[in-house]
């Protein structure tokens, strides 16, 4: 546990023992929180394309199976986009 403080402009430290530990790196992004008395920061993380074309292709065998068409596709988002 640390204790850090907030800035005239509303700044927060967060201290140098917390971002090792957390591997946090400047300009990372963060939700904040707040409700109470509790303040939560939850850092953004993209999600990883590492396996981005394997799921690719497994959800194409997927439609295939099921015998999801182009044409399915395509009559499925005009109807949404008219609602």
């Amino acid at each position: 546990m640390e204790i850090t403080s907030i800035s005239s402009r509303g700044q927060v430290v967060i201290p140098q023992k917390v971002r090792k530990k957390l591997e946090l790196k400047e300009g990372e992004k963060f939700i904040v929180i707040g409700k109470n008395n509790v303040i939560v920061l939850k850092k953004i993380e993209m999600p990883s394309f590492d396996n981005f074309n394997q799921l690719l292709k497994e959800t194409q065998k997927f439609a295939e199976k099921k015998g999801v068409t182009s044409s399915n596709l395509n009559e499925s988002i005009k109807r949404t986009r008219k609602k």
